[in-house]
């Protein structure tokens, strides 16, 4: 794949193309609501030129989506309800297969639009991202062309480079990327929801979404294993649950198609929208990989000075440092479901030493909410290290119980507990502690905790 364009020239080209898009503002009434399109098998057979069309969205239109062209905004007016004073939220959807549209983008954009008073656009580009995946990542450039020459001329018409905020899903990151690549990384904010990988995992930066295509640049990671990026992308990267299978999803061939193939890479957009909600924080903690976040190494935010970033619309997702440091890898665990939200317990442990290995298992019990977790005890190790995904936050945790299990044909014998603490991450409180205790096999042992919540 050849990209050895430079940006004035990519510039020079949308202004020639222009006169080949279709005029679609033209062709609809004002009154008249549109949607985002469908491509049909006869459209994608005899496919020409690029089509590219804008939807607006606002508080004032909320159920009536207007539909309009760059050549509309030619004639120096604005899309009515469009308000150069207020933020704009650039959703650009990426490929798709089938030429279907995309189900979720009104979706989005009525959560948007309750979080926030803002215009909404959306960019419609179905007709050019329903090809052979190759083709469409060959021409993503162009769109991202024909949007620049869109935003260039709702400057002129008052709007600010870094009121534009675009949210981009799958190869929709990407050309959100390259819009902040021909302004300089001028525009205010990209957020990527699970950026595609194919073609672009060893792509130069100038081809693929990067932290200078925007003055902050946040990216969701949920399926970096198949459709989406493994390497980080952004100022701050969210790696949910390791950022490859997601809880809930399919792991079966013999499951749904959505189920076992696009279920891991759409649950980045699904988690935006539900933290866009507010029913609760998704916070996550910076580490060097998943690995060690389990294993309990990472247990504070230091490296932003102590404010952990959420997924949201909060500034710089909520980091007050300056300047935000780029590509920081951030994990957290989620649910299965909405809202998607789990509590980070560190779990520390302590046993006298073993004659023989053992094992043992651990709930966290709030009401009917249980949380297990097994853990293998060895000969040579005394002190072990958890974290576990609570519905509840630790101070509400009702109790602990701890079993002996093992296997059955031998004899295990007691497990000697030198102490077991249970901390909320990040940790900012002294962890909650019980010390010296014996479980026998057969025999759970559980301690009641008496909390109150601050």
């Amino acid at each position: 794949m050849l990209w050895g364009y430079t940006a004035a020239f990519l510039f020079v080209l949308a202004l020639y193309m222009r006169s080949e898009v279709l005029g679609v503002a033209e062709q609809q009434e004002d009154n008249k609501c549109a949607d985002i399109s469908n491509t049909t098998w006869q459209q994608y057979r005899t496919r020409t030129k690029l089509q590219v069309r804008y939807l607006l969205l606002t508080r004032s239109n909320l159920d009536c989506a207007q539909a309009f062209s760059q050549e509309s905004l030619s004639k120096t007016r604005l899309p009515p309800h469009f308000n150069t004073s207020l933020m704009s939220k650039v959703i650009v959807h990426g490929y798709r297969a089938m030429g279907s549209k995309p189900s979720w983008v009104m979706e989005l954009a009525e959560v948007l639009l309750k979080s926030e008073d803002v215009n909404v656009l959306i960019v419609d580009w179905v007709y050019g991202a329903s090809f052979a995946y190759n083709l469409v990542v060959e021409s993503y450039k162009e769109v991202s062309v024909q949007i620049s020459v869109l935003i260039n001329q709702l400057q002129k018409q008052g709007s600010r480079l870094e009121s534009f905020h675009f949210i981009g899903v799958s190869l929709g990151a990407h050309v959100a990327g390259f819009v902040g690549t021909l302004f300089e990384g001028k525009i205010g904010r990209i957020t990527a929801l699970d950026p595609a990988g194919p073609m672009f995992k060893r792509a130069d930066t100038f081809d693929r979404l990067d932290p200078s295509d925007a003055k902050f640049v946040d990216a969701i990671h949920t399926d970096s294993d198949y459709f989406g990026i493994s390497i980080p992308v952004g100022h701050i990267d969210f790696f949910l649950n390791g950022g490859n299978d997601q809880t809930g999803c399919a792991r079966s061939r013999f499951a749904s198609m959505y189920g076992y193939v696009i279920c891991d890479h759409m649950r980045a957009l699904h988690v935006y929208m539900s933290a866009l909600n507010g029913s609760c924080a998704l916070t996550a903690l910076p580490c060097t990989s998943y690995e060690d976040f389990l294993m309990g190494k990472c247990v504070d935010c230091s490296v932003f000075k102590g404010t952990c970033p959420t997924i949201g619309l909060s500034e710089n997702s909520g980091i007050t440092v300056s300047p935000v440091p780029k590509e920081q890898k951030v994990f957290l665990i989620t649910t299965s479901s909405e809202p998607f939200c789990a509590h980070h317990i560190l779990v520390e442990l302590e046993v006298a030493s073993l004659d023989k290995s053992a094992e043992m298992e651990l709930t966290l019990v709030k009401g009917s909410q249980k949380v297990e977790k097994r853990l293998r005890l060895q000969t040579d190790t005394t002190v072990y290290r958890t974290v576990l995904a609570h519905p509840a936050p630790l101070c509400e945790i009702d109790s602990i119980s701890v079993r002996n299990t093992g296997a059955r044909f031998y004899r295990q014998a007691d497990i000697h507990i030198r102490s077991v603490c249970l901390s909320q991450l990040p940790r900012r409180e002294a962890p909650l502690c019980v010390n010296k205790f014996d479980v026998r096999r057969g025999a759970p042992w559980s301690h009641d905790f008496v909390q109150v919540c601050n």
